[in-house]
């Protein structure tokens, strides 16, 4: 891998350990996973699935939030990691049964922009599964699976608002008039039922190709959810992200920055900004994969800015990053960016589930461009959240990963007696990207198999 392709200001940055190799982290990562059997475990055995999809953690014990279903594939996709990681093949058993019994609505759920995060996380894991050879070819099985993959892509595409230039973008839950960044990832539901043949059909049987708006989605989120420092951003900070971009509907024009679990449009929150780093550095893998190089540019920009931004200005020097980079109170920690993250601190909460999806999206992208610089900075990160005081040990608490946070302005996150600010406690959604950045640090450190979403 080359280093410096890319010269940013480094004058605030993490300290990237430029020694750390996969194999260094082989230690942690068993560790991980022992832990992981015993959380999933535990949630299977103790959780009231009637209740809704569990989400985060109060006192130790997974509870739902009712809002949308947007992190039942996180659960039953855990399970699926850890057999792929372990060859467990009681977990194996557990996330295909529990896929197969409850995440059907998920596949046709039009209300959502999140069917790569419920379903690729579940039918596309089993297909990814028997594409590896880690289990049987069943052809039976195997058609359900692409079948459930095929309609999960479709449904969300249907989620469009026409933009005026002739493109467009899935809208969210919010809806038409509303763009959220974490949506990229969920491109990844396009991407497959893409690539087993499936189209879109619209009125009159028009049909409507599902690359052309996963492409189509990409570029609105590198033009809109994405400053770069220039032209209509002069006054902004290259690589910040803001959580949601407004348009007008009638005539298809961006309007605004909006933020729904930031601190507000001009500050970043950084688990978009998170899901913005994995979600381009993905998409530039898979289109690479099917020999697209059309929209590789503005999303290598895009990719650039975002991680470049993470490393510089939005995480703490050991990799973890407070919820937002302009919170209220981040102020009275003082160079907070100088020192390691303090999850226990009285003014401001970290999220290590942010920093769970950036390291993903470091690696791939240092991987994608062959840049040291992004690897290492993934797996300094990695090494960070794979310990305490983020890796929860106690087996009386259901989550793996600690001091995750799910929705600040809304108060919905749970503050221990004692403490001022929420800590202590886990999201299934940061639980499941640790293991998937877990699996692939694994499979690194062992030279296999490189592991992928697409087919």
């Amino acid at each position: 891998m080359k280093t410096g392709a890319h010269k940013i200001k480094l004058a605030r940055t993490m300290k990237i350990d430029q020694q750390i190799q996969p194999g260094h982290l082989t230690r942690k990562i068993n560790r991980l996973w022992d832990l992981s059997a015993q959380k999933i475990r535990a949630i299977e055995r103790h959780y009231d699935i009637a209740k809704g999809s569990p989400v985060f953690t109060a006192r130790g014990r997974y509870r739902a939030r009712g809002w949308t279903e947007w992190t039942q594939g996180f659960q039953f996709g855990a399970a699926l990691l850890q057999f792929d990681a372990t060859g467990e093949a009681e977990f194996l058993e557990l996330g295909r049964s529990q896929t197969v019994k409850y995440m059907a609505p998920h596949v046709s759920h039009f209300g959502v922009h999140d069917h790569g995060f419920n379903n690729v996380s579940t039918y596309g894991h089993l297909l990814r599964l028997m594409r590896d050879r880690r289990i049987a070819e069943n052809q039976w099985e195997r058609d359900f699976y692409e079948l459930a993959l095929k309609a999960s892509g479709a449904t969300q595409a249907r989620r469009w608002t026409a933009l005026k230039n002739g493109r467009g973008f899935i809208y969210s839950f919010n809806g038409p008039h509303s763009l959220f960044v974490d949506t990229l990832r969920s491109l990844r539901s396009l991407a497959l039922a893409h690539q087993l043949g499936h189209v879109l059909l619209e009125e009159n049987d028009r049909q409507v190709s599902l690359l052309e708006r996963l492409k189509a989605h990409a570029i609105a989120t590198a033009n809109y959810s994405v400053y770069y420092g220039e032209g209509r951003d002069a006054y902004d900070v290259r690589g910040r992200t803001a959580h949601e971009a407004i348009f007008n509907v009638n005539d298809g024009s961006f309007r605004c920055s909006n933020t729904q679990q930031g601190y507000s449009p001009f500050s970043t929150w950084t688990r978009g900004l998170a899901w913005a780093m994995l979600g381009f550095a993905e998409q530039l893998e898979f289109l690479r994969a099917i020999g697209d190089k059309s929209i590789a540019p503005p999303l290598l920009k895009a990719a650039r800015a975002t991680c470049d931004f993470y490393i510089s200005e939005a995480t703490a020097a050991d990799g973890i990053p407070y919820w937002d980079t302009g919170a209220p109170q981040l102020h009275r920690l003082g160079d907070w960016r100088s020192r390691p993250a303090d999850p226990f601190n009285p003014h401001e909460p970290v999220d290590s589930s942010a920093a769970g999806i950036a390291a993903q999206g470091l690696l791939r992208l240092g991987r994608h461009l062959k840049d040291q610089r992004y690897w290492q900075a993934g797996l300094t990160v990695l090494d960070t959240l794979f310990d305490e005081p983020y890796l929860s040990t106690s087996p009386k608490h259901q989550g793996l990963i600690l001091h995750s946070v799910y929705h600040r302005p809304n108060g919905w996150d749970y503050i221990p007696p004692g403490q001022k600010v929420p800590c202590g406690e886990s999201s299934i959604w940061g639980d499941y990207h640790a293991r998937e950045a877990a699996l692939y640090a694994q499979r690194a450190a062992a030279k296999g198999r490189y592991p992928v979403f697409f087919l």
